[in-house]
């Protein structure tokens, strides 16, 4: 024998109130401003990102060069640098050093370089050192000139 077909429109709404206990009536709201809300978020975290990245390895108002070294004697070693300015009319200060075999510092040089026309120059100094040198390194060059260097206008 065959069984009576149910009802299909009965099966339906005991299935929807099965449904309705189970996942609840309302299907979950999307927050658009959430999303919204987020997306700018990751936006303005990358510029701020971007911004720092280009402050710290964009270009520098002072870049520098070695363009060799000479070891002079125990106590000695010649620098040849070259220095480029965005604003070559500035006088910049470079602090040149000396190392030893290991990489420690043996001599130190302040060099004053003044302004120019080109915007690139180069530049030798001899650096004074308390042990042997090996190698000779730019430490960095700034335009905050200490008042010792600076020529009086006398």
């Amino acid at each position: 024998m065959t069984e009576p077909a149910p009802d299909s429109a009965a099966t339906s709404a005991a299935a929807a109130a099965r449904h309705a206990d189970r996942y609840g009536t309302k299907p979950p709201a999307r927050r658009l401003w959430l999303m919204v809300l987020l997306g700018v978020g990751v936006v303005a975290a990358g510029f701020v990102v971007a911004y720092l990245g280009f402050q710290k390895y964009g270009p520098k108002a002072i870049e520098t060069e070695q363009l060799g070294y000479v070891v002079v004697d125990d106590a000695t070693l010649d620098v040849r640098i070259k220095v480029t300015r965005d604003n070559p009319q500035q006088a910049v200060v470079c602090f040149v050093r000396a190392m030893d075999r290991d990489g420690a510092e043996v001599g130190r040089r302040e060099v004053l370089v003044p302004g120019s026309d080109s915007t690139s120059v180069q530049v030798a100094t001899t650096v004074k050192s308390s042990a042997r040198p090996s190698a000779g390194d730019i430490y960095g060059c700034s335009d905050q000139i200490p008042d010792y260097l600076r020529v009086s206008d006398r």
